[in-house]
C-alpha cells in the first residue's frame, strides 16, 4: 500500500525546536457549547506512525490545559471525545494557545511559540490555497451544468496555473524559511513522494539552518539522501540479512549469488496494491525461475501470523525475510523505502539494473535480460 509521508488536514504539519527548559503549558479554548467534563485527548505518533495516547484533560467552562516537558518538540494532536477530526499542535516547551470550534476543528488557531506562529502562518496560506481551489471547482461545476464551454475552458486554464502556484508554494516556503520545522517536513514529503529530482531536494536540505538540520526528522532525511546513492540503478546493492519465516537468517548475497537475476520485493500482507501485484510476480517467477530468475520478499509486516498466512495464501514460493518492524525495518531504512510495493532488480553481482517494475514491465525486463 502506497504510504505517503504527508501529514493530512490538507497541509503539512509542523514540529519545532525550543530550548526553554521550563516545559510547556498548552491552554485550550473550545467553543460550540461543549459540556463540562468533556474529555480532550492529547496524542502523538510512535515509530510506526500509529497514534498513541499521551495525556487527557477535561473541559471546564470551555477551557482545558496540558502541562509537561518536551525534550524534543514533536507534532501532537488534540482529539475531542465523540467528535470527528483533530487539531494538530506543536508540543514544544513554552506557552501555547489553541482555540477552536468543536464542529470545525480544521479552522483552529494556534499561537504562542516561535514555531507554532510559523506553523499558523503556513497553515493560513495553505487554507487560502484550498479555498481558492474549491471556489474554482465550484465555478467549473456550475459552468458545466449550464453548458458554458467558454467559461469551463477558461477555468480549466486558470486551474492549471493554480496547480503550479500550489506546487511552488511549498518549495518557496522552504527557501524563505530555512529555520522553520515545517520546511523539514516539506523536504521529507518531497523526498518520500519523489516530487522533485533528488539533486533539487538535496539542495533544499542543504539550505536549512544548522538548528533544523540537528533535529531528528532532518537526521532521517540526511540518512535517506545518503542511502539513495547506494540504491540507484548501476550501484551495487547494499547487502542485508534478516530472519526467515522459520527463524533462520538469510542474506541478500545468499540469493543473488545463486541467480542470474534477483527481484528484491518490499511488500506486506496489509498492503492491498502489493497483494494485487503478487500474482504477476508469481507468474514471472514460474516462467523464468529455471532460467535463473529468483525473488527475495522483504516483508514490512509487524505481525508474524499475517505475514506467514499471506505467503501461503498468495502462493509465494520464493525466499522471504522480515524484521516485523513495518517501515522502521532497518532494511527498509537502508533502501529508503517509505511506500510499498517497491522492488529492485539485481544481476548476479548484486548490481541494480531496474527499479519498481510492475505488471508487464517486469516480465519484459526479465525476458530481455535472460533470453
Amino acid at each position: 500500500m502506497k504510504r505517503l509521508l504527508v501529514i493530512t488536514f490538507g497541509v503539512l504539519f509542523l514540529t519545532a525546536c525550543n530550548s526553554d527548559p521550563k516545559g510547556y503549558t498548552l491552554n485550550g479554548t473550545i467553543s460550540g457549547e461543549p459540556e463540562n467534563g468533556t474529555k480532550i485527548f492529547l496524542k502523538t505518533t510512535d515509530s510506526l506512525n500509529q497514534l498513541i495516547d499521551i495525556d487527557t484533560a477535561a473541559v471546564e467552562n470551555g477551557l482545558f490545559s496540558f502541562n509537561g516537558n518536551q525534550i524534543e518538540p514533536k507534532m501532537h494532536y488534540l482529539f475531542v471525545d465523540q467528535v470527528n477530526g483533530n487539531v494538530p499542535v506543536i508540543l514544544e516547551n513554552g506557552t501555547i494557545a489553541v482555540e477552536f470550534q468543536k464542529d470545525s476543528m480544521d479552522l483552529a488557531k494556534i499561537k504562542g511559540t516561535e514555531q507554532n506562529d510559523l506553523f499558523m502562518g503556513f497553515l493560513t496560506e495553505s487554507r487560502q490555497l484550498s479555498q481558492r481551489a474549491r471556489s474554482m471547482q465550484d465555478d467549473m461545476r456550475v459552468a458545466a451544468q449550464q453548458r458554458d464551454t467558454a467559461t469551463v475552458t477558461a477555468l480549466r486554464e486558470e486551474f492549471i496555473e493554480f496547480q503550479e502556484d500550489a506546487k511552488n508554494f511549498n518549495t518557496t516556503y522552504v527557501k524563505e524559511h530555512p529555520n522553520a520545522y515545517i520546511s523539514v517536513l516539506i523536504i521529507g514529503n518531497l523526498l518520500a513522494t519523489k516530487a522533485l529530482p533528488v539533486d533539487e531536494i538535496k539542495t533544499m536540505f542543504e539550505g536549512l539552518s544548522s538548528n533544523m538540520k540537528a533535529i531528528e526528522p532532518a537526521k532521517q532525511i540526511a540518512e535517506q539522501l545518503d542511502n539513495l546513492k547506494s540504491t540507484e540503478i548501476g550501484a551495487v546493492a547494499p547487502d542485508f540479512s534478516a530472519p526467515t519465516p522459520t527463524g533462520d537468517v538469510l542474506a541478500l548475497s545468499d540469493v543473488t549469488s545463486n541467480a542470474k537475476l534477483t527481484l528484491v520485493d518490499f511488500w506486506a500482507a496489509w498492503c492491498r496494491p502489493c497483494r494485487i501485484e503478487n500474482p504477476n510476480i508469481v507468474s514471472v517467477y514460474n516462467k523464468y525461475h529455471e532460467k535463473g530468475f529468483d525473488v527475495l520478499g522483504v516483508s514490512l509486516d509487524n505481525q508474524e501470523e499475517h505475514w506467514k498466512n499471506a505467503i501461503e495464501s498468495d502462493g509465494l514460493a520464493w525466499n522471504h525475510i522480515s524484521n516485523l518492524q513495518r517501515f522502521q525495518d532497518p532494511i527498509a531504512r537502508l533502501y529508503n523505502i517509505n511506500a510499498i510495493p517497491a522492488a529492485f532488480l539485481m544481476d548476479q553481482n548484486g548490481v541494480i539494473v531496474a527499479r519498481d517494475l510492475r505488471g508487464p514491465a517486469l516480465e519484459q525486463k526479465v525476458a530481455e535480460l535472460l533470453n
